[in-house]
């Protein structure tokens, strides 16, 4: 079974659409101890809602992990990890952060209680009311 995460990025700096476009990434840049501690964590086939932050606030859609285990690239050190993800579709009706702090089934959710973790992860009753919210 899969792990579920959440992972960010400012539209205007790497979208949805740019990941759809470019197929797959390295998700790099991340410098959080909790965030780079869920990217070491993270396995290949695992599941990620792609979140837009500061424009948007929501879900727009599914990645996967297609590589795990790797060093950041743009870390001179190389202490820092990161894994590759690509798109896997789109949510149907995307889920905003309004709508995920109003439910309250998703209260302990990392997205609210850390709100400036850029990889977070997501309990597999989250995912599963997300997805429900997102009718996907």
């Amino acid at each position: 079974m899969p792990n579920y995460w959440l992972i960010k990025s400012e539209p205007f700096k790497y979208s949805w659409e740019q990941l759809v476009e470019d197929g797959e990434t390295v998700w790099d840049g991340v410098r959080n101890h909790r965030a780079a501690n869920n990217l070491r964590a993270m396995e290949v086939g695992d599941q990620c809602f792609f979140y837009h932050s500061n424009k948007g606030l929501e879900i727009v859609g599914i990645a996967e992990v297609s590589e795990a285990g790797l060093i950041d690239p743009t870390d001179p050190e190389g202490k820092w990890p990161t894994v590759k993800v690509k798109p896997v579709r789109e949510l149907d009706s995307y889920v905003t952060l309004k709508a995920i702090k109003a439910n309250a089934t998703l209260e302990g959710i990392e997205l609210v209680r850390l709100g400036r973790l850029s990889v977070a992860e997501i309990r597999p009753s989250e995912w599963k009311e997300i997805l429900e919210m997102s009718k996907t």
